[in-house]
């Protein structure tokens, strides 16, 4: 996979987030820590949310950037249709319960882009 898209992540965890950008940047995307500015838009941000119960803020404000929203936290139950439902509720692409493998976040962030095109 060679197409380089950009993903933002917000993550404050410092044994976390570089994990992240190196999985996502062997499966070939570009990761920065911020928006970009410009007309470089990016096809996904990953945000950790502590309580996806008072997320509702947070999230409100990346929905306004018009992009995919994958959310991930240590709060969200495993298991497909509580991630389906939990993504719904929050207006969001995708859940991802931490912790989590290569694969799931792959898989997650792959979902995630998907269900925008």
């Amino acid at each position: 996979m060679q197409h380089r898209d950009l993903v933002v992540v917000f993550e404050d965890d410092p044994h976390l987030r570089p994990l992240l950008e190196r999985w996502l940047g062997e499966a070939g995307y570009s990761v920065t820590p911020q928006f970009p500015d410009g007309d470089t838009r990016p096809v996904l941000v990953i945000a950790d949310v502590r309580d996806p119960q008072g997320a509702d803020v947070p999230i409100r404000a990346l929905q306004e950037y018009r992009v995919a929203i994958l959310v991930m936290s240590a709060r969200f139950r495993r298991g497909l249709a509580g991630s389906a439902e939990t993504a719904r509720r929050l207006g969001v692409q995708a859940v991802l319960p931490k912790p989590f493998t290569r694969a799931e976040l792959l898989t997650a962030v792959r979902d995630a882009i998907a269900g925008t095109e």
